[in-house]
């Protein structure tokens, strides 16, 4: 095919979007169905409106091919392991007796049985189930979901595309299940899961579908040449297969690299590639391997995962080139839009100057067909569109809503001696020992409590009118009280007051610094019910006011134990925020830590003794290819020390991280240099523990022993027995004992049984040492 008719054949298309609905109703119905107060059969009928819904959506603006499968109860990972049959032992009874039932007790645990393990998916704030796998694994084939979805959508009258996880980043995601060898390799078990692809795709095709999308973010990571000859054998026999669609492998969030000729030579009929951040190198990639003849290309050059409007000519651009290197060109997102809330529409708060700047699902959605039909038809048939988009981004270029000198000149300022402490650690801990006389092995929490129907609607009534202010601080400060009285009684030694009064632990903070704008409708999915509304840093950041030592200050005066000044540090303040996109990310990060650096210097002069400043996506951040690590650390790091390097010998700095891979950062948590660290350790039995331990980690750490993200109380027997793991790895004078995460997503009768049950383990063991 030509250049021309390639161009012609252009079509628009996305991998995924957004689950949830414009009111979040497949949170609300799936957490009804938890509660008793909704039926598995309303559920199900809630979850098929919303795909009818997001179908004729996408079909409305013109997207000429559906995705179907990407659609999930909680998780896409967590699917997969049910389609291919991959359910561990402890979950097959429940799964059997009802599988709606044994799905929600994967992922969230029972009493009685523990979940999954839950991480991050690649570098993005979104949490998926790990697969547990072992040598005595047996794979089959429940393709009944996918079969489902995707005749619901061709009835309907749409062309669809089912979307499902590749077999070699499924293994590749896994994990020993408990009991295995910890250096067994899932990926060997690679001959044994083909055939139940192969079984899968064959029932696909059966249904009618003539193409089937594969997704495979794992090949756009550093990869051996085992594992690429796994992938390239994994696409030789799927490729191989003569009863299936077509299979157009899907690769997002960074470049191909070594992974592209594999699956170039490989006997599938097409490749998507990530076309944004990644677009000079698999450009050059795709010239190097004499670009993809007879395949077709989805490209994506649509930002999938920020919300800043497309550079339509710049974009174009791309896809010109492209003409040359593939048989057929279609224009999509970079990624799933699962990654972006749903459409700016509802935003009436936000500056219309800044509001034609963004760009949600149903815009980048609109922005895919616009390129499609300027790729197929020429750019004379999007002039209007080009000559719109290139005004809006000139405005943005041109605003002063995104510069402040004052900031600016500050942070060029800075020097190396700023992220310093006055002394080294060793002279630290002993000035912070004599200053808390806590015992061995002290106990504490990670910042929030739960929080309750009461206080959200204390944020609502505040909103509309039916409360003032005087008396939504009124019940903040009843439920402090509450918060710091529980913990007296049950023995924790070091405090926090629970942040009642906070709505996320990054917009909270981006409400009252300048620079950010906060949405009111820009929910995205974390986890499972867990949605958050990242905040859109749009300008340069400085701290008007003080944020949080007011009510740090409250609590601390209702009690002689130490209470903990609660920040969220500068990464992740970037990280689960839409960041800007016009300057580096560390230049935007030291902005961040120069304001969060004025709060914690006031937090210490109000007299807090331990200032936590929580950094759980230090790792999530993480560059996918370790070539582009170094730099990002190097700056994420100095960002950390800015923020915490003003305070005195004898007050203490803790940061917290959560369900992220720590063996890639043991270094750069070393670097940070703060002198305790908690982290979440329970769903991974500990495992953090020994990685420092190996890495040689100095200062005190609290790995946790109780997980947050499931509802099972774990007695004060498990939690000794966790304990009692830790301390093989940290000796007992360095280490704490904490909670794996905040307790804000959890109800108040479970988190006053397992924190005091992590009491009594704590004191149990104690009296053992």
């Amino acid at each position: 095919m030509t250049a021309k008719s390639a161009a012609a054949a252009a079509r628009a298309t996305v991998y995924g979007y957004p689950r949830q609905g414009g009111n979040r109703e497949l949170k609300k119905a799936v957490e009804g169905y938890w509660k008793g107060r909704v039926t598995a059969d309303a559920l199900r009928e809630t979850a098929a409106d919303l795909r009818r819904s997001n179908w004729r959506k996408l079909a409305e603006a013109g997207i000429h091919e559906v995705p179907t499968g990407d659609f999930s109860y909680y998780d896409h990972m967590l699917d997969t392991s049910v389609m291919v049959g991959a359910v561990p032992p402890r979950h097959r009874a429940a799964v059997t007796a009802d599988p709606l039932d044994g799905y929600f007790a994967m992922a969230r645990g029972t009493q009685d049985v523990a979940p999954l393990e839950m991480t991050k998916w690649f570098d993005t704030n979104y949490h998926y189930l790990v697969p547990e796998l072992g040598p005595d694994t047996v794979f089959t084939a429940e393709s009944a979901q996918q079969v489902a979805e995707f005749k619901e959508a061709a009835a309907l009258g749409h062309t669809a595309r089912p979307v499902l996880v590749g077999p070699v980043t499924y293994l590749l995601l896994a994990k020993p299940a408990p009991g295995v060898a910890a250096d067994f390799e899932p990926l060997t078990l690679l001959d044994r899961l083909l055939p139940v692809y192969a079984e899968v795709l064959a029932d696909l095709r059966a249904a009618g579908a003539t193409w089937a999308q594969l997704d495979e973010p794992a090949l756009v990571q550093d990869r051996t040449p085992a594992e690429l000859n796994a992938a390239a054998r994994a696409y030789r026999d799927l490729g191989g297969l003569t009863d299936r669609p077509k299979l157009l492998v899907a690769s997002y969030f960074d470049r191909l690299g070594e992974a592209l000729p594999v699956l170039a030579k490989a006997p599938v009929e097409g490749l998507a590639m990530d076309f944004t951040d990644a677009a000079a190198a698999n450009l050059d990639d795709l010239a190097a391997v004499g670009g993809l003849p007879g395949k077709r290309l989805v490209a994506g050059v649509v930002n999938g995962r920020n919300i800043w409007i497309n550079d339509y000519e710049k974009s174009l651009a791309t896809l010109a080139t492209l003409l040359g290197f593939a048989d057929r060109v279609d224009v999509a997102a970079s990624c799933s839009l699962l990654h972006v809330p749903l459409d700016t529409a509802p935003e009436r708060d936000i500056d219309p100057r800044i509001l034609r700047w963004l760009a949600f699902a149903a815009q980048k959605t609109a922005e895919i067909v616009t390129l499609a039909k300027g790729l197929a038809g020429g750019t004379d048939t999007i002039a209007a569109e080009i000559a719109a988009n290139r005004a809006a981004l000139a405005s943005r270029a041109a605003s002063p809503i995104t510069r402040d000198p004052a900031v600016r000149a500050r942070s060029a300022a800075v020097t190396d001696a700023d992220g310093r402490r006055s002394q080294p650690y060793t002279e630290r801990a002993a000035a912070q020992r004599a200053r808390l006389g806590l015992p061995l092995l002290p106990t504490t929490t990670i910042g929030s409590f739960p929080q309750t129907d009461e206080l959200r609607a204390a944020r609502a009534d505040l909103r509309s009118g039916r409360i003032d202010t005087a008396g939504y601080e009124e019940r903040i400060r009843a439920e402090i009280g509450e918060v710091i009285s529980f913990q007296e009684k049950t023995g924790l030694d070091v405090l926090v007051h629970g942040e009642p009064e906070r709505n996320d632990m990054v917009q909270y903070f981006a409400e009252q610094l300048t620079g950010y704008l906060a949405t009111r409708h820009g929910w995205v999915q974390s986890y499972g019910t867990r949605y958050v509304r990242p905040p859109v840093l749009a300008g340069d950041i400085s701290r008007p006011e003080p944020m949080t030592v007011r009510w740090t200050s409250y609590a601390q005066s209702l009690t002689d134990r130490p209470v903990k000044g609660m920040l969220t540090g500068p990464v992740t303040m970037l990280a689960w925020s839409f960041v800007r996109d016009d300057q580096p990310l560390g230049d935007t990060a030291r902005q961040v830590a120069l304001a969060l650096r004025d709060e914690v210097t006031d937090l210490e002069a109000a007299g807090a003794a331990v200032i936590q400043v929580d950094e759980p996506a230090l790792r999530e951040t993480l560059p996918l290819r370790a070539a582009d690590r170094p730099a990002y650390l190097d700056w994420a790091t100095e960002a950390f020390r800015l923020t915490t390097g003003a305070v005195a010998p004898g007050t203490q700095i803790h940061t917290h991280m959560c369900y992220a891979e720590f063996g890639d950062i043991v270094q750069a948590i070393d670097d940070l240099d703060a002198d305790v660290i908690s982290l979440e350790a329970a769903r991974s039995h500990m495992q953090v523990a020994t990685e420092l331990a190996g890495h040689g980690y100095p200062r005190e750490a609290g790995p946790g022993v109780y997980d947050i993200h499931s509802p099972r109380v774990p007695d004060a027997r498990e939690a000794a027995s966790l304990l009692r793991k830790g301390l093989l790895a940290i000796p007992a004078e360095r280490l704490w004992v904490n909670p794996d995460c905040g307790l804000k997503t959890r109800g108040w009768p479970e988190t006053k049984a397992s924190l005091e049950n992590l009491v009594a383990a704590a004191r149990t063991v104690r009296a053992e040492l």
